[in-house]
């Protein structure tokens, strides 16, 4: 089985190729390395990633169809796990054209080869930013996601669009996963916990948006990862049933969407409280209004990936942001 992992220098892409490397599969993993956030951090992942021998790096731009065709060509992948993308929601306010070319034009490339390749199974990110306006809580694969407040959220949303029309006009077996605030060692720096942490411990005071009246389902990259290792080695298929009940999550083609969370919403204070215990130290708050594009609650659903793929999510939050802060004062040298 060889398999394509893009954005493999990334926060979640690096975890999934260790994970599948260590299983002993064949990896090859793309990535653009951009300058996002620090190179170096995704250098020192892909790190990690280079001593295995069933691991390969090729540096490319996924919105460049044929250098990525050259790779399918190449290689023979029979798996796809789609993770590339540009990342984060207040950065879209800035640069929107950045999440244009890599969520859109470079998704495109990506189902485009996986139709051409006769690809077995794609698995691809989506969040939970496409659920943006919505209000019911918790958020459910069947609830409408027609109201981003993003445009982060909306290519996510159109990525959903876009793989659904490929799964209907070529029989190519899609499944979306809808991530919920993943956090743990190796995260990105724009991420809230790396900010916290680096801030606190330097004594620079934490911005508190909303003046801390959030709250996010945070979920630890290891429970992130089997959730995705599970779902791409069943792929997903038609619901024959779909005319009797046409919701959103499901359909007549190979096609599926599932919420990968924690399932167990978190007080934003609270969060920075248990920041505080794993440091041993006090944080000083800037209190801010609620940024726009943001949502004040995130909560996953999720029973439809605990009932078809056994998806238990096993970490606390305590326990989750220890691993983090220990392995943030091992790779910033902090160890004394």
């Amino acid at each position: 089985m060889k398999i394509l992992v893009t954005g493999v220098a990334g926060f979640i892409g690096y975890h999934v190729a260790k994970s599948l490397l260590q299983q002993g599969k064949d990896v090859v993993g793309i990535d653009n390395l951009n300058s996002y956030y620090s190179p170096e951090l995704k250098q020192a992942r892909l790190n990690q990633l280079c001593p295995y021998k069933n691991f390969e790096f090729v540096k490319l731009n996924i919105d460049n169809i044929t250098v990525l065709q050259a790779q399918f060509i190449k290689h023979k992948f029979e798996y796809v796990i789609h993770l590339a993308a540009q990342a984060g929601v207040r950065y879209s306010l800035d640069n929107p054209m950045a999440y244009i070319d890599a969520n859109l034009v470079g998704f495109a490339s990506i189902l485009e080869c996986c139709r051409q390749h006769h690809i077995k199974h794609l698995v691809f990110a989506s969040s939970s930013s496409v659920y943006g306006a919505n209000v019911k809580q918790p958020f459910a694969e069947s609830d409408s996601a027609n109201h981003p407040v993003s445009l982060y959220g909306a290519t996510k949303k159109a990525n959903e669009l876009m793989a659904h029309s490929y799964a209907s006009l070529y029989n190519l077996p899609c499944t979306g996963l809808r991530f919920f605030t993943v956090y743990g060692p190796w995260g990105r720096p724009d991420m809230a916990l790396f900010k916290f942490v680096h801030n606190i411990i330097n004594d620079k005071s934490i911005d508190v948006y909303n003046y801390g009246k959030m709250k996010r389902d945070f979920t630890y990259i290891d429970d992130i990862v089997a959730g995705v290792l599970q779902v791409l080695e069943i792929p997903a298929k038609s619901n024959s049933n779909w005319n009797q009940s046409p919701t959103p999550e499901t359909s007549l083609s190979p096609y599926r969407i599932y919420n990968i969370g924690n399932g167990r919403p978190v007080n934003l204070l609270d969060y920075i409280t248990a920041i505080e215990h794993a440091l041993g130290k006090k944080a000083t708050l800037n209190m801010l209004p609620l940024q726009p594009g943001d949502v004040v609650e995130t909560f996953a659903d999720i029973d439809l990936l605990k009932n078809q793929f056994d998806y238990c999510p096993k970490t606390q939050i305590s326990e989750g942001i220890e691993q983090f802060v220990a392995w943030y004062r091992e790779y910033f040298n902090l160890i004394s």
